[in-house]
């Protein structure tokens, strides 16, 4: 069979532990043999972006700008004791956190159903996607250990030496103290890629913080929301028969145990992180969640939602079989092959990533799994396979289609 040609390459980011590992086997087993693949390939496992000093992120990040396409392996987001473990010049940032700061994007993710996992919400119908802003927040705090009774105060100082400054805590002994920033612009890019891809899914689209107690912060957030969709978006949403509203956060979370499914539940950094957290595993496994990185431009980069399985790559070091589900990851290459195919007009390579998805779903529906999946699943007699082997299993199933 003649392979599938490309026009413009694809922005490839390897990884680290076991995902690296089932990364190339997917490529093996279930992209190369069909696609005559063209990727502009980044290494971005730790000891490399170690020995870069972290330049490889960046690059792969402004490629990724350039070809509008990328897939990404999941990375280390390296503590104190993986500067141990790898022996780091310091402690280097998270990838993700990197590209999605050049990229100004916002994280889409969205649970993979099949038959026989069936959410621990009992209403959920369909999935929900969360939409997290990717920019400031916790994630680019500053912090200070109080080490003893004294002020703290909010300062900023304008370029013409103007002054606002506010009192946060009189500390009368030792405690923490934590800064934190947003800034419009970035907000402004969150707003139009949720309204954006909601527009293009036809989905509703909620959005949610807690306004009422961070009347300026998170009211800032509520206030760009509403303006940009009421100029913007109000009659490009109605047309479509979609509907946005803003709750409250605690309100938010009231609602999706109570919903259907079915919608975009748009988020800041934080809550983003953990509710994305909350839905996967309410629909059963971080492992199969799709994850995708779309900025306000129309760039896109796919991944895995989770991490990099550690546990099972120290096993598989030492010789032990792993049953790693690796369903996330290869979402990921077809998502990413998918939108390629999307905007350079490639039918072929869309079908391709449209009918490997149906594979991967019907090998799990027929009962052949990995063990996570098998300790969940309500399927009877199902078989559980190692890492390797469901890979196959899905290729077999791939060609018998």
């Amino acid at each position: 069979m003649e392979k599938i040609k490309m026009k413009t390459p694809i922005v490839e980011m390897d990884g680290d532990e076991m995902t690296r590992i089932l990364w190339k086997i997917i490529k093996d087993e279930l992209i190369c043999p069909y696609i005559d693949l063209k990727s502009e390939y980044y290494d971005l496992g730790l000891a490399n972006r170690n020995a870069t000093n972290d330049q490889v992120t960046i690059d792969s990040a402004n490629a990724n700008k350039k070809y509008g396409v990328a897939v990404k392996c999941a990375t280390i987001t390296p503590n104190a004791v993986r500067m141990t473990e790898y022996d780091l010049k310091e402690m280097w940032k998270s990838p993700n956190g990197t590209i999605r700061a050049i990229l100004d994007g916002t994280v889409f993710r969205a649970p993979i159903t099949v038959k026989g996992i069936e959410p621990y919400v009992r209403t959920w119908k369909k999935p929900i996607t969360i939409a997290r802003h990717a920019y400031g927040d916790v994630y680019k705090n500053v912090e200070i250990d109080v080490p003893g009774p004294g002020k703290a105060e909010l300062v900023f100082t304008g370029e013409k030496g103007e002054e606002l400054r506010e009192t946060v805590f009189d500390f009368k002994g030792p405690g923490v103290l934590q800064g934190m920033h947003n800034i419009d612009k970035s907000i402004a890019s969150f707003a139009r890629s949720c309204f954006n891809y909601a527009l293009d899914t036809k989905q509703d689209l909620w959005f949610a913080t807690k306004d009422t107690i961070s009347k300026k912060y998170d009211h800032t957030f509520k206030d760009i929301f509403q303006e940009i969709y009421d100029a913007e978006y109000k009659e490009r949403f109605e047309k479509a028969g979609i509907v946005y509203f803003y709750t409250l956060i605690d309100d938010a979370v009231a609602r999706v145990m109570k919903s259907e499914g079915g919608f975009i539940w748009a988020c800041k950094n934080y809550d983003g992180d953990v509710m994305s957290d909350m839905i996967s595993s309410a629909f059963g496994s971080l492992a199969m969640m799709t994850s995708v990185l779309v900025s306000p431009d129309g760039k896109y980069e796919y991944e895995a939602a989770h991490g990099t399985v550690q546990r099972h790559y120290y096993k598989y070091l030492k010789g032990e079989e792993t049953s790693t589900n690796s369903v996330a990851t290869i979402f990921a290459w077809t998502g990413a092959l998918r939108k390629r195919g999307e905007l350079d007009d490639i039918p072929e390579l869309m079908q391709f990533s449209d009918r490997l998805e149906k594979a991967v779903i019907a090998t799990i529906e027929s009962g052949k799994m990995t063990k996570d999946l098998a300790l969940i699943t309500s399927l009877p007699d199902v078989t559980v396979l190692n890492s390797e082997d469901f890979i196959k299993a899905v290729r077999a199933t791939y060609e018998a289609m």
